[in-house]
Order: structure tokens, then sequence, then C-alpha cells
């Protein structure tokens, strides 16, 4: 049986747990490839997911690999994958049921599209999940508009830089919170207003919001409804917003979970090679050093995104 590394998950607890181990060598069928993997991202949903926070996996799902989004290269495809050849570069964020910390991974074809030419692969790696969250939560479920103001809580993050560009992409206002170590990064990135989420109040000095893009929950959650226009909403990647609380402001609340989509990776593609969206990589760790990405991306709060570099 032809074997591959991957990082596997046993048990619910620490970074400790990730494990390097030989697995079978997936295989492709109907419409899906096999991609050889270059370089997987890492997402604060891998840490959940290994510490037992993240409610879609259970105990009796494991072993699992983690990781969600990768860039890579067909290594052969199933007999209906008939856009994709042998050799052609491929980016996606995966379905739940597979993960990317592997040498190879299964790609269905609504997941995976070419990654954009002016990226490398460590690079490309850091956009599909990460951009597809802000992408879809910015204008899928926001509905954002040319001209209107979005308050992005958490915008130096890996799903909050993708946010800012998108959304000055879009032509609307943007403001955003951050750390006050990492405000010139946010209005590198496009902010119209950054705010120290330490030292400033944001309710104090935003108003008439459209959209607040929740990717902190909490109490900052629970403050943004005072900054909503009536009739803004608020959408949230950690849950849904209080029903009650939208009511008591006219306003409405939306939390959803990202999902993988050829076609708007595609158009998040167009924007990166167009050089008006550009992901940052604050670090990057071998595949066998997966236990210390978590560890970083845990304690750290990067810039931007945490990358695997899987093979050269």
């Amino acid at each position: 049986m032809q074997t591959m590394q991957a990082i596997r998950l046993h048990a619910f607890g620490g970074p400790e747990v990730l494990r390097p181990e030989q697995v079978a060598f997936p295989e492709a069928q109907d419409d899906e490839v096999v991609v050889r993997v270059l370089a997987a991202s890492v997402n604060p949903v891998d840490y959940k997911t290994r510490s037992g926070q993240y409610p879609a996996v259970k105990q009796d799902q494991l072993p699992v690999v983690l990781g969600r989004d990768i860039c890579g290269v067909v290594e052969n495809c199933g007999t209906r994958a008939h856009t994709l050849r042998k050799g052609d570069p491929i980016y996606a964020m995966l379905g739940r049921d597979r993960g990317g910390y592997a040498e190879y991974v299964v790609v269905k074809a609504t997941e995976g599209t070419a990654p954009p030419h002016n990226l490398d692969p460590v690079a490309a790696a850091a956009v599909p999940l990460a951009g597809l969250t802000a992408w879809q939560g910015l204008f899928d479920h926001g509905g954002l508009q040319p001209g209107q103001r979005v308050l992005i809580h958490g915008g130096a993050g890996g799903v909050g830089h993708f946010a800012i560009q998108f959304a000055k992409a879009c032509g609307a206002f943007v403001a955003t919170t951050a750390a006050g170590k990492d405000l010139d990064f946010v209005r590198g990135l496009g902010a119209d207003q950054a705010i120290d989420y330490k030292a400033e109040r944001f309710e104090a000095v935003v108003q008439d919001i459209d959209l607040v893009f929740d990717l902190i929950s909490g109490e900052t959650r629970a403050r943004s409804w005072a900054v909503l226009k009536s009739g803004g909403i608020l959408v949230s990647t950690l849950g849904p917003p209080d029903e009650d609380q939208a009511r008591q402001h006219s306003a409405r609340g939306a939390g959803y979970m990202a999902q993988p989509n050829a076609a708007q990776l595609q158009e998040i593609t167009r924007l990166v090679e167009a050089g008006k969206v550009r992901p940052t990589v604050e670090r990057v760790f071998p595949l066998a050093e997966a236990a210390e990405a978590h560890r970083f991306l845990e304690s750290s709060h990067p810039r931007g995104k945490v990358v695997l570099r899987v093979a050269a």
C-alpha cells in the first residue's frame, strides 16, 4: 500500500497531541484530484479542533488530519476531472472531511482553482480559508455595498487583514480595531480609521456603521450594537448574535461558518493579481513542526497568517 506522511490528531489536548504518521495515500474519485501539497495554512479552527473546542469534530471521529487550506500541484485526477491535469498548480479551501497537514490531499472541483500567478505557494496557501471567510462575511451575509461604512474587529488577524482589503476594494469606508502595535499595519492595508482597542472605546469614535464584522465576540460584540445604523447588520464568525439585542437596536445579526467556494476564490485571485489584495504571512514552519505552529498562533496573535511548508 502506498503511504504518505501526515500530522494526525488522535486525542484532544495541547499541541503535543499532533503526531507525524504514515497514512494511506488518498485516491481521487469522479471530479476530484489528488494534490501534492506544497504549503498548508494554520488557522484558529485548527487549534480549536485540536483542543476539543470545535463542536463539529467529536471524539469518535478521531483520528483526523487538520488543516483547511492548501496550495499545491495536481498529482492525479479522477475520471471526471476534465479541466485539470497532472502538474497544474491549485489552491483550495478543503471540506471538513479532509485535512491539509499532509503530503497529499484530495481536492474537489467545487473547492479549488489556480492560485494567483504573483504569489508563491506559501503566500497562496494563506489565502483560501481566511479569504473566503472574509468574503462571505462581508458580501454574502453582510451585503456590503460601495459607499457603506464597515467596522472590522480584529483587523490585523488572518481573516481581518483580508476583510480590510476586500472592503476597501469594494469602495467602503473601513474602520477597524487592532492592538496599538498593529495600527500602522492595518492603515497600510487601507483602513480609513484604526482604533487601538486597549486605549480607546471604539463606540466613542465611530458611529453610523452599516456593517460590523465581528471576529472577536464577547464584550466587543455586545458593545458593537451601539455603533450600527438603524437597519444595520452585525455579522460574526463566532456564533449567532443575540436576536433580542438586534431587535433592541433596530438592527440585524448573522452568524455563519465559511464554506469552500471555487468561484469566489477565483474572484479573490483576480483581486490579488490586480494588486488590490495581498496576504501577510507572519511565520512559516515545516510540516513536522505543526505543534510549534499551533503554539505560536495561539499565544502570539500574529499579523496575518501562519503557514506550514510541506514540500520544497
